[in-house]
């Protein structure tokens, strides 16, 4: 397809799609002839994760190029490719400064109890440069700072959980045919997806509210 029907086709102008190209988070077309290209379907479907990930999710160009640049990279293992893409997007801030105090070395011992008990050998092996792991230990420790805390047996519960969400996120990754798709699919799946989930964790909240303490002035 020439340009402009993959401008009619994904909603995105020309001009846009140009910029795209530019900044290569979209590769160039087969060049035709010194001034027309062709795209095909994956320049499509690329097209609308740049565009998610840009419009919806927010995320910086440089950072975009970042992660893309490792769903493409052929030379990585299917598990570090994957893991090298999530990791690249925006992960929860550090501490100011990055100085340790009680709270976060507290909550890093109970995290690692929890992922040693769940037999999580994997994520505790890759502790020491996990954005994902890192962000867990930031957010429980700013929850324990305001007074609050949870406990390693409901951090267990929820770990549990997570893991049948995950199962459930890698069976259908695998439902695509390349390496590529799948990889695509589950930065996707981070931008859109899980932000779709925290809004159905909210609602099954609210629906489990009502069940319990009924509308407001005491109809049940």
């Amino acid at each position: 397809m020439r340009l402009a029907e993959l401008s009619e086709r994904s909603g995105v102008s020309a001009a846009t799609i140009k910029y795209y190209l530019r900044e290569g988070l979209l590769p160039p077309g087969r060049q035709v002839n010194a001034r027309t290209s062709e795209y095909d379907e994956e320049h499509l479907r690329r097209l609308r994760l740049v565009r998610a990930m840009i419009h919806i999710g927010r995320i910086p160009v440089a950072t975009v190029r970042e992660v893309l640049g490792h769903v493409d990279d052929d030379s990585l293992g299917h598990t570090i490719r994957l893991g090298a893409a999530l990791w690249a997007l925006p992960q929860v801030p550090e501490p100011d400064g990055g100085e340790e105090d009680e709270h976060l070395r507290g909550v890093r011992e109970e995290v690692d109890s929890v992922l040693e008990q769940l037999g999580w050998t994997n994520a505790l092996a890759l502790r020491t440069i996990s954005p994902s792991y890192r962000s867990l230990v930031v957010a429980l420790a700013a929850f324990r700072r305001l007074g609050y805390g949870e406990g390693v047996e409901l951090l267990t519960q929820y770990a549990e959980t997570m893991h049948r969400w995950a199962v459930l996120d890698l069976d259908f990754m695998e439902t695509h045919a390349s390496e590529v798709e799948q990889v695509e699919v589950a930065v996707l799946g981070a931008v859109l997806f899980e932000p779709a989930l925290l809004a159905l964790h909210r609602l099954a909240q609210e629906e489990e509210t009502t069940r319990r303490f009924g509308w407001a002035g005491g109809a049940s």
